[in-house]
């Protein structure tokens, strides 16, 4: 691969936005690499599974990772979404929800709640913010199924020792890298040489990865029929398999979707086919005998996405972490590495908006940099 100014390792919705903010400032000479076959990051829909192909376009609406966010409280990112001609409407909350407790004989109905600010969903799903960005990208800088193995520091440059398509093995030369992935993924599936410094390694590998310990469960019907009997599709368990559910339609289809609460040693041993039995189970038991006419159903184990999860994020508490250092202060590694995933925002770390802020802050942080070096460029040629 020929040399690049910029390496992006990551192709979820930070890489994609960085590398779209370094294109309108004119830095077209990167590279942006995504370890999976496909684009997205935490944002996927049905057919960005593997297994999946040939589903009809309106399932590529329904999210299986990242669903809401909130413009009164995210200002930034709804900006964005509305820069690249994007449309949201409201998470559909109206109508009463299902409480299905382990003491109850069944589950009971109470009232339910819109909840302030609004959720907001984009029309198209998520997915269609990602491929909002990447269509505006050069192709010719983008490599899906490139799972960068090794960051080598050699005086001027940085090499990127990559495993492409069938185990092949390439690599790239750069000047700095923005490290799109989580910080704990970056400390657990990459070889940094000379090694980061341990302060910085450790504040990293102490970050929680958003959604890694999750799973989500997905129900495609051919009708809201929930709606029709006053309930907004929501419902909260300590009893089956699900413990937070939600209305999952969009305009072009209807679908609940649930958080799968179950230890991810019972998923495993469970196997998906029994464990969607059971989902199923559960919407008939809150929802009605309809719930039973499922059209399709999908379930999305992050906590066994290996680009996702490392064995930290799967022990201990599941909360949004503060954001660790961004980049490192000292040394060779001297403003040469900079964290732009989502956990590395201050305002949002672990959000949709802080994926899109963090971006926004890398490239920053880069552009001075670069600035900076031009300045003492400039400077030694005017004094020699």
């Amino acid at each position: 691969m020929k040399p690049a100014q910029v390496g992006i390792i990551g192709g979820g919705l930070s890489g994609l936005y960085a590398a779209y903010l370094l294109e309108q400032i004119g830095i077209t000479d990167y590279v942006l690499l995504e370890a999976k076959s496909h684009l997205g990051g935490r944002l996927i829909s049905p057919v960005s599974l593997a297994s999946e192909n040939g589903l009809p376009e309106a399932f590529s609406h329904f999210d299986l990772g990242g669903t809401w966010y909130w413009p009164d409280i995210q200002p930034h990112l709804d900006r964005v979404v509305r820069h690249f001609g994007l449309k949201a409407y409201p998470q559909s909350e109206g109508g009463d929800m299902m409480i299905d407790r382990a003491n109850f004989a069944t589950p009971i109905r109470v009232g339910g709640y819109v909840s302030a600010p609004p959720m907001m969903r984009l029309a198209g799903g998520m997915r269609s913010f990602i491929t909002s960005i990447a269509d505006k990208l050069s192709a010719q800088r983008v490599f899906t199924s490139h799972v960068v193995q090794q960051v080598v520091l050699n005086d001027a440059q940085i090499e990127l020792q990559i495993e492409a398509f069938e185990g092949q093995k390439t690599s790239i030369a750069v000047k700095h890298v923005l490290i799109a992935i989580p910080p704990r993924m970056a400390t657990g599936s990459i070889k940094f040489t000379p090694e980061l410094p341990g302060r910085v390694f450790q504040n990293w590998l102490d970050v929680n990865t958003w959604m890694a310990p999750h799973a989500k469960y997905l129900a495609v019907y051919e009708t809201p029929f929930w709606r029709s009997k006053g309930l907004s599709g929501e419902a909260r368990s300590d009893y089956g398999p699900l413990g937070e559910i939600h209305d999952a339609s969009t305009p072009e289809a209807a679908a609940l979707f649930g958080f799968i609460q179950l230890p991810l040693s019972i998923r495993k041993n469970m196997g998906e086919h029994e464990l969607k039995a059971h989902c199923r189970a559960q919407l008939v038991r809150l929802f009605g005998q309809e719930a039973a006419n499922v059209k399709r159903d999908f379930i999305k184990d992050w906590a066994q996405d290996t680009f996702t999860a490392v064995s930290a994020d799967l022990t201990g508490d599941h909360h949004h972490s503060m954001p660790p250092t961004t980049t490192i202060a000292e040394g060779g590694w001297r403003n040469r590495l900079i964290g732009i995933a989502s956990e590395w925002s201050a305002s949002f770390p672990g959000y949709i908006a802080g994926a899109i802020d963090a971006a926004t802050n890398g490239v920053q942080m880069l552009q001075k940099e670069l600035l900076y070096q031009q300045a003492n460029v400039t400077k030694a040629e005017e004094q020699a």
